[in-house]
């Protein structure tokens, strides 16, 4: 693993919400970036470390990101409201593939790392 922090916060996120075996396969068989936003803004970390995590996921070795972001991509964040600074979601722009919702972004964990 190239990021075990990461990971680690990632699956007691996710252990946390959806109970273990349900975590085991979600990271095994994938599931979307809203499913992991969702289980990090309903852990007990600041709103500030979740959306530092929902990037840091996305660039991590340690995850299958599909689609592949090649090239130059940036992210959008989606706030809880105009004047609020809390983040509640986002999204991926890239410049040769358009725009991608947190929902049509799937991660996978690498086994055997």
């Amino acid at each position: 693993m190239r990021d075990p922090h990461t990971v680690a916060v990632i699956v007691e996120a996710l252990r946390r919400l959806h109970g273990d075996d349900t975590a085991r396969t979600m990271l095994t068989n994938g599931t979307t970036l809203a499913v992991v936003i969702d289980a990090l803004l309903r852990s007990p970390m600041t709103n500030r470390d979740a959306a530092r995590l929902m990037i840091r996921v996305l660039g991590s070795c340690d995850f299958t990101v599909t689609p592949d972001f090649n090239g130059a991509w940036h992210i959008k964040y989606v706030y809880e409201n105009p004047k609020s600074l809390n983040v509640v979601d986002l999204s991926v722009i890239t410049l040769d593939q358009g725009t991608f919702a947190s929902t049509d972004i799937r991660l996978s964990l690498h086994v055997g790392n």
